[in-house]
């Protein structure tokens, strides 16, 4: 049977690129989606499953899983890649921004893998991969101070579930990618410029081979830079 994975954020740039990866790969997938009509472009019906997904709400996460273990029978793996970027520092953007970054990059990863942690206990090889970035590795002059912090906190976390559920043969890692060619960056500042990109592709196949690795092999953290840097 093929395994299956929780993917937010899944219908478009880097998460449509994890997808379409998954599938080639075999996983079946549970997509959370704003907009559900987005799983459409995957085709496949039989191995993709399309719900509804607000980060913002604290029953959606609870809600998703129960629908993905009743659609599919089992959960193996979560990635939680949905994100949203606002620049907040100590003088620009305002709380409620900063709210929104702590809602959709910390407490909605959190809730999904409270909810998903039973099913991916009883695989006995149950995944988690964060989308995280190298802004949980350091804080780099220019950079919104309000998403390093929520990056640094889904780092942390990810360590958490690794000492949670070790035992059951959980495995945790917090992908760090530098910049990523995806409309996140479109309108930022000072941003690794488009040639020196990393791919979506690229960061969906590092996530495929996170995926596919044994027990014995766990990867606390993969960074992935795409500028020289002392600190990482």
């Amino acid at each position: 049977m093929a395994r299956v994975a929780l993917l937010s954020g899944g219908g478009r740039g880097l998460g449509a690129a994890i997808a379409t990866r998954l599938l080639a790969d075999g996983w079946s997938l549970s997509l959370g989606l704003r907009d559900v009509s987005q799983a459409k472009q995957f085709g496949l019906p039989d191995r993709v499953q399309a719900v509804a997904f607000d980060a913002t709400d604290p029953a959606a996460a609870s809600a998703w899983v129960d629908a993905a273990a009743e659609r599919f029978g089992q959960i193996d793996a979560l990635v939680n890649n949905a994100g949203i970027m606002k620049m907040v520092d100590f003088d620009r953007g305002t709380e409620d921004d900063l709210d929104a970054m702590w809602q959709v990059n910390v407490k909605a990863p959190f809730r999904l893998i409270s909810a998903t942690l039973p099913h991916l206990r009883k695989t006995g090889q149950g995944r988690v991969v964060n989308i995280a970035s190298t802004d949980a590795k350091r804080y780099r002059q220019g950079t919104s101070v309000g998403y390093s912090m929520t990056k640094h906190a889904l780092l942390s976390m990810t360590q958490a579930v690794r000492a949670a559920a070790w035992d059951d043969g959980v495995r945790a890692t917090a992908l760090c990618p530098g910049a990523i060619d995806t409309d996140l960056l479109a309108n930022v500042v000072g941003a690794t410029p488009k040639p020196d990109r990393l791919t979506p592709d690229t960061v969906a196949g590092m996530v495929a081979f996170v995926l596919s690795l044994p027990n014995q092999a766990s990867v606390p953290e993969l960074i992935a830079n795409t500028r020289l840097e002392s600190l990482i």
